[in-house]
């Protein structure tokens, strides 16, 4: 007697090969939208640049606490002519020096449209507990060097306008570095040196 092959392997591998086919379909005409999107609307990844930034308060209290209030301008670029971007509420922004965390804010929700120019004054607040080492290293920091390094981070919820067309949430992550000349209170920081690094999640 002759055994007939089991049928249910065939339609496994039947099944799989349709599966993996779709796949690959979905994924072309994925490539494909993507392409004739890029070619049409020509995407350019936004410019931020932090203009000034002014120290209203910077106060070592008797409780070895630090206060600090910034006033921090950021220019935002929207180089595309044909993209807009939706700033949706929920950002974070922050100054830290090093490892600590000087003071923090949020940016204004705003629509920003082709090829715009959108200046911010945001401000920011920030208490630092048991800062008296802190405090010392800033010190040593402008003495030795004439400079202390800061670090602005932005996390951004955006939504990108494409046309007509509102697509899902991401998130811009932009991270900027500065070289200011001191923080006093009551004082315009010079910025000697600034750099911003741009990137998006989902």
């Amino acid at each position: 007697m002759h055994s007939k092959p089991p049928r249910k392997r065939g339609c496994l591998c039947k099944c799989f090969c349709w599966t993996l086919s779709l796949l690959l379909i979905l994924i072309v005409i994925i490539g494909i939208v993507v392409g004739v999107l890029f070619l049409v609307f020509r995407p350019k990844l936004p410019k931020y640049s932090i203009d000034r930034m002014e120290i209203t308060q910077f106060i070592l209290n008797n409780d070895s606490s630090l206060y600090a209030t910034f006033n921090v301008t950021i220019t935002a670029r929207n180089p595309n002519k044909k993209i807009g971007i939706y700033y949706e509420g929920g950002s974070d922004i922050g100054v830290w020096y090093k490892s600590t965390e000087l003071c923090e804010g949020s940016l204004p929700k705003f629509y920003q449209g082709h090829r715009n120019t959108t200046v911010l004054n945001v401000p920011l607040t920030g208490q630092t507990q048991d800062a008296n080492g802190l405090s010392t290293a800033l010190q040593q920091q402008q003495q030795l060097t004439g400079a202390i390094p800061l670090n602005l981070r932005v996390k951004q919820p955006v939504r990108i306008k494409l046309g007509k067309l509102k697509l899902m949430k991401v998130k811009f992550l932009v991270r900027c570095r500065l070289e200011v000349d001191s923080l006093s209170s009551n004082n315009v920081i010079t910025t000697r040196n600034s750099s911003c690094k741009f990137r998006f999640r989902l």
